[in-house]
């Protein structure tokens, strides 16, 4: 009788933690956040630019309820992916760019360095994917707005100004519903 109970304690024990390990991917999803920049046409090569983008307003509270979620509920955000696009001029790509580094900050929250990519390579992509922290973001992200900082260093000189999309991808795990 003892191993009965026993084999049955085990079944429920490892049924329970694949269980949570479900439940737990029902609490993350992504927000997705999109903006532009424009990189002035400049003079000189070598010289870091800083460049700032709009504020993006997070309706944090609108996609966290999409989610099943409330804000106190949220226990953690990452910056999952941040991508930069080339939008115009047509046929540009990021061969005149050496190094980007994106920062994050609010209206209350000191600035945070969140993604980078220090050796751009000169081979004519026309989108690049970035390094990116594993800082806890919650509280830029939770917010009404952030905005972003890019400070580059091109090594070629740039004769046009080139718009710039930028793609984030924010990983977010939160109780749903206080699961």
């Amino acid at each position: 009788m003892q191993r009965f109970i026993f084999f049955f304690m085990v079944i429920f024990s490892v049924t329970g933690l694949f269980s949570c390990k479900k439940l737990d991917k029902l609490t993350q999803f992504n927000l997705k956040y999109n903006t532009d920049v424009t990189i002035k046409s400049t003079v000189g090569i070598n010289v870091p630019i800083d460049l700032y983008t709009p504020k993006i307003t997070t309706n944090s509270e609108t996609e966290l309820s999409a989610n099943n979620t409330h804000k106190n509920l949220v226990e953690v955000i990452k910056l999952k992916e941040l991508k930069l696009k080339i939008k115009t001029p047509a046929g540009q790509d990021f061969d005149f760019l050496n190094s980007i580094e994106i920062y994050i900050k609010t209206d209350n929250l000191p600035e945070k360095k969140i993604a980078w990519n220090t050796d751009i390579p000169e081979n004519g992509l026309t989108e690049v994917v970035l390094d990116t922290s594993d800082n806890d973001l919650k509280d830029y992200i939770l917010g009404d707005s952030f905005q972003l900082r890019t400070k580059t260093t091109t090594d070629h000189l740039i004769t046009q100004d080139i718009d710039v999309e930028i793609n984030a991808v924010f990983w977010v795990d939160a109780k749903i519903l206080g699961l």
